[in-house]
């Protein structure tokens, strides 16, 4: 049996999707290039904005991955559990990254010129250290993603078509 998902667990996987992809590829491009100060500035104040925006989006979807596994009950079968464990993986990654990349800021969190969140931390040493953990934490999560990514062809190329599943048009056959 096939699980189709609903409209709002694809919207945020997507969402989720197009943040996390954009705030690796593009802090990894500033990290690793030679780019201007002004380019750097401009990817650093757009993450910054982008990733605060998403904690309470992903938040939601945490939250719901974990009431999906509570409402399953039973045990996973081998395959599922292994799923069931690189997808938490993710989440926790995916939290460390967030928490960390809050907790380096050496300045006030500007969002958008919005709003504006007070610099959660005053020491250098443990800016540092989350600055450490987080540069750490998105390699990680760049490795998960890619696991994910290969995971999602495996299955596709296995004739199980995960990914129409993660799409909003509803399977034939089905009622709205």
């Amino acid at each position: 049996m096939s699980i189709h998902y609903s409209r709002r667990r694809v919207l945020l996987h997507w969402l989720s999707a197009a943040i996390i992809l954009w705030a690796l590829a593009s802090g990894f491009y500033v990290a690793f290039n030679p780019v201007s100060a002004s380019t750097e500035h401009w990817v650093g104040s757009l993450n910054v904005s982008l990733t605060t925006l998403f904690i309470p989006f992903f938040l939601w979807r945490a939250w719901l991955f974990v009431c999906e596994q509570k409402s399953r009950g039973a045990a996973l079968a081998g395959d599922k559990r292994l799923a069931f464990a690189v997808h938490a993986l993710i989440y926790l990654v995916i939290g460390v990254v967030l928490v960390t990349g809050v907790l380096m800021m050496k300045s006030a969190i500007n969002v958008f010129g919005l709003v504006r969140f007070p610099q959660p931390l005053a020491d250098p040493v443990l800016i540092e250290l989350a600055n450490t953990v987080h540069a750490l934490s998105c390699m990680v999560l760049s490795l998960l993603v890619a696991l994910h990514l290969c995971a999602v062809l495996w299955h596709e190329l296995s004739g199980r078509r995960v990914v129409r599943r993660m799409f909003f048009a509803k399977p034939a056959g089905t009622l709205q």
